[in-house]
């Protein structure tokens, strides 16, 4: 496993790191004991960088990732995320008393004095022009119930806006082979800011894994099946905001690009980690055989510059015309 930094923060974080959505809630049934697996062959590799949500099962990820942490001495970091339990989900909620009652809800969850991490969990577009609301985590900083903050975001151009806060030392975003709009502009500027990049949805909901077929199904409390149109939350969640079909093309192009015996999903990581300013990627795991293999990818070899080229160039026509205007 390979080390970054993260941003101008302390951290030195592991370049595959675990995203902790699926073992909350959202991707059908994965069991407390698959659940508790997945962490700790993840961890058992050299991951030490967790990214959990308090939405995420409504504090179940958050809650099993404190039950794996409580028995280990080796130092893990965990990000969490703070705003979507709000009802409705307005601009006006994200105010100093509710994200003080969200960060103080995720501290017992977490069992912890002070979280390592919170980001502000994919706000309207509006929070981003309220200076008040950075000025509330300012406030949860000094009080020591946080030790950083960041955002996770929808959209490249809240991402610009967010690093113009000093404060905001991470942004969490969707950059993957089928969402490349972030490393046009918004690498350059974070690298500049000295802002961590987090790249989420790594794997465009597991159609970048290769399995997916036109006949595969989704169990009724998977986003994969009841948000392809984005009726629970942004519809760039979902496969990346790729159409199923869209998707399942284009990974047939990938297929004669993989270098023998790499595995599709792991080349996919490997392709976000040749970008420098990414800090860490976030793939998620049901179990433990996925969370092994997706931390392999750190070892895997660069992906050569000519099959960079004809990536890009396989996005241009396939993709490109779904998403990159879009987010």
């Amino acid at each position: 496993m390979q080390y970054r930094r993260l941003g101008r923060t302390e951290m030195r974080v592991s370049e595959v790191a675990f995203g902790a959505w699926a073992i909350g809630a959202d991707w059908g049934d994965v069991s407390d004991d698959d659940a508790v697996a997945a962490l700790e062959a993840a961890l058992d590799t050299g991951v030490n960088f967790i990214d959990t949500a308090d939405v995420y099962g409504d504090g179940r990820s958050e809650r099993l990732i404190a039950r794996v942490l409580k028995d280990r001495t080796d130092r893990v970091f965990v990000a969490t995320k703070a705003g979507r339990r709000l009802r409705p989900h307005v601009a006006e909620g994200y105010n100093e008393a509710n994200l003080t009652a969200f960060v103080e809800r995720s501290l017992r969850n977490l069992e912890v004095e002070a979280l390592d991490l919170v980001q502000l969990h994919c706000p309207p577009t509006e929070v981003y022009y309220r200076p008040e609301v950075f000025a509330a985590l300012d406030g949860l900083k000094q009080a020591g119930k946080i030790l950083h903050y960041g955002v996770s975001v929808e959209k490249v151009e809240e991402a610009i806006k967010a690093i113009g806060y000093p404060g905001v030392e991470s942004v969490q975003i969707i950059f993957n082979i089928f969402r490349q709009r972030p490393a046009e502009l918004f690498f350059r500027l974070a690298e500049e800011a000295d802002v961590g990049i987090i790249a989420r949805v790594p794997l465009a909901s597991g159609l970048l894994s290769g399995r997916m077929r036109h006949d595969t199904t989704f169990a009724a409390d998977d986003h994969r099946q009841y948000n392809r149109t984005g009726a629970a939350f942004d519809v760039g969640e979902t496969f990346g905001g790729v159409p199923f079909d869209v998707g399942l093309e284009a990974v047939e192009a990938l297929r004669p690009l993989l270098p023998p015996d790499l595995p599709m999903a792991q080349f996919a990581l490997r392709w976000i980690l040749m970008f420098d300013a990414v800090s860490c990627v976030i793939p998620g795991a049901k179990n433990a055989v996925q969370a092994r293999a997706n931390a392999a990818a750190s070892d895997a070899p660069p992906v050569e510059a000519a099959t960079m080229t004809r990536v890009a160039k396989l996005y241009e026509a396939l993709i490109h015309p779904h998403v990159h205007h879009r987010w």
